[in-house]
C-alpha cells in the first residue's frame, strides 16, 4: 500500500509540472523534516546564478550570530567592488553601506556589487578568499556537489551546484539563523530614495510565501527558490534553468501546491520519496580555520565594530555537540540518548539564537574524534567543534 501511495504522488507531481521541457531541474522539499516530496534531475550539475547569494547571506548571518559584524556597522567599498555587472547598486568606490542595507540589497535586489563589498570586508579583503570559504562552508554543511568561484554567481564555468544542493543551503538559513529569515521576505526596499523590488513572484501573491532568492543569467537561465508556509507546513520548490521568469514562477507555484496537497494526505510518513540527508539539526560544522579567519577579519569595517570572540568556541578548545534543538526538553532527551549509547556526560548550552545545544567540552583532538566515530556508529548526528 506504501509503495502505490508513493507511486500516486509520482504521478500527482509529473502531471502537475506542465512546464517539464522549459526546465533543467526541480525539488520540492519539506523544511521542517528535509523530506524531498519530489524531485526532477535534482543531482544534475547547473549554474547556480545568484542563488548563490544565499551562501554569502549565510556567512554575513553567521559573523552576525557570533558578534563579528553587526547589523548597524558600515562596510567600505573597494573598488573591484564597483565594478561588479550588471545588477548592482551603483555604490562609488570609498563609500560606505551599513550591514543591513547590505543583507536587503542581495536578498531583495540581487546586488553584485554589494555581494563583493561582504566578501571582502569578510575574508581580508579578496573575493577569490571568501569564495574557498564558501566552498569548504558548503562542504561542512553536507552540500556535496558545489563549487564557489565568487560571491555573486556572475558567470564562471566552475561555478557550480545542483538543487538538492541548493534546497540543502536554503534549508540550512532557515534552521541555524531562523531570527533573519525575514530578510528573505522583503518585497521592496528604498535605499537613497530609489524603491526596488523583490524578483520572487510569489511574494505577496502565493499563500503562505516567506521568501527566498531569485536568479538568473545567459548560461544558467531563471531560477527560483521559493518558501511557503501553511498550518505549520513549511515547504521549499527549488527551479533551476527556466526558460523565462513566467516559467520559473508557475513552476513553483504548482509544485508547492502539490506538495501541500500532498501533505494534506499524509504522503510525508512515506518512504518512497528521498530525503535530503541533513547531518546537523540546526547548528553547522564550522571549521576552526573559518572561525580564526573571520574573526576580525573584516578590517574594513569602521565605526563601533569591536570584533569579539566567537561564542561558539568553548572552554578547553575542542568539544562534540551531539545537536542543537528548539526546547529545552528535546535537548535533555539527547543529553540522555548520549550518556547512553556513548557513556558521555553532554550538558546543555544556549546559543546565540536562543536554541538549546547539547555540547560536551574541554577534549583532546583524540579523544573528541573518538567519541564523534562512536557517535556515528550509534546514529547520533555529531561534528567535533574548535
Amino acid at each position: 500500500m506504501r509503495n502505490v501511495s508513493a507511486f500516486f504522488l509520482l504521478i500527482m507531481f509529473t502531471a502537475g509540472a506542465a512546464f517539464g521541457a522549459q526546465y533543467r531541474a526541480a525539488l520540492v522539499a519539506d523544511m521542517n523534516t528535509g523530506q524531498v516530496l519530489y524531485k526532477e534531475n535534482a543531482d544534475e550539475p547547473n549554474y547556480p546564478a545568484s542563488l548563490t547569494k544565499i551562501m554569502t547571506v549565510y556567512l554575513t548571518f553567521d559573523a552576525l550570530e557570533h558578534g563579528r559584524l553587526h547589523l548597524d556597522d558600515y562596510l567600505i567599498v573597494s573598488n573591484f567592488a564597483t565594478q561588479a555587472e550588471p545588477v548592482k547598486l551603483g555604490l562609488s568606490a570609498g563609500s560606505k553601506i551599513r550591514v543591513e542595507d547590505a543583507i536587503k540589497a542581495l536578498t531583495v535586489m540581487s546586488a553584485n556589487d554589494v555581494a563583493r563589498v561582504l566578501a571582502e570586508n569578510l575574508k581580508g579583503g579578496k573575493e577569490g578568499s571568501f569564495a574557498d570559504l564558501m566552498t569548504r562552508v558548503a562542504s561542512e554543511i553536507g552540500l556535496k556537489q558545489t563549487n564557489f568561484e565568487n560571491s555573486s554567481g556572475l558567470p564562471n564555468d566552475d561555478h557550480l551546484s545542483t538543487a538538492r544542493d541548493i534546497a540543502l543551503l536554503s534549508m540550512a538559513v532557515y534552521k541555524h539563523f531562523p531570527q533573519y529569515w525575514k530578510y528573505f521576505g522583503i518585497k521592496t526596499w528604498t535605499y537613497n530614495g530609489k524603491t526596488y523590488t523583490n524578483g520572487n513572484r510569489l511574494l505577496g501573491t502565493y499563500p503562505g510565501c516567506d521568501g527566498m532568492k531569485t536568479g538568473y543569467t545567459n548560461k544558467s537561465r531563471y531560477s527560483l527558490v521559493a518558501t511557503a508556509e501553511r498550518n505549520g507546513e513549511h515547504l521549499m520548490a527549488v527551479i533551476l534553468g527556466a526558460q523565462n521568469k513566467d516559467v520559473r514562477a508557475s513552476v513553483a507555484t504548482n509544485l508547492l501546491n502539490q506538495g501541500f496537497a500532498a501533505k494534506g494526505q499524509g504522503v510525508s510518513s512515506y518512504s518512497s520519496p528521498q530525503p535530503i540527508v541533513y547531518a546537523e539539526q540546526v547548528a553547522p560544522t564550522i571549521s576552526a580555520a573559518y572561525m580564526a579567519a573571520t574573526t576580525g577579519g573584516g578590517k574594513n569595517v569602521s565605526a563601533g565594530s569591536t570584533p569579539v570572540k566567537s561564542q561558539y568556541v568553548t572552554v578547553g578548545g575542542v568539544g562534540v555537540q551531539f545537536g542543537a534543538f528548539s526546547s529545552r526538553d528535546a535537548a535533555n532527551v539527547q543529553i540522555a540518548s548520549v550518556k547512553n549509547k556513548l557513556g558521555v556526560n553532554a550538558q546543555i548550552e544556549i546559543a546565540p539564537n536562543g536554541m538549546y545545544r547539547v555540547r560536551i567540552g574541554g577534549l583532546t583532538e583524540t579523544t573528541a574524534q573518538n567519541i564523534k566515530m562512536r557517535a556515528d556508529a550509534n546514529g547520533i548526528d555529531s561534528f567535533v567543534f574548535h
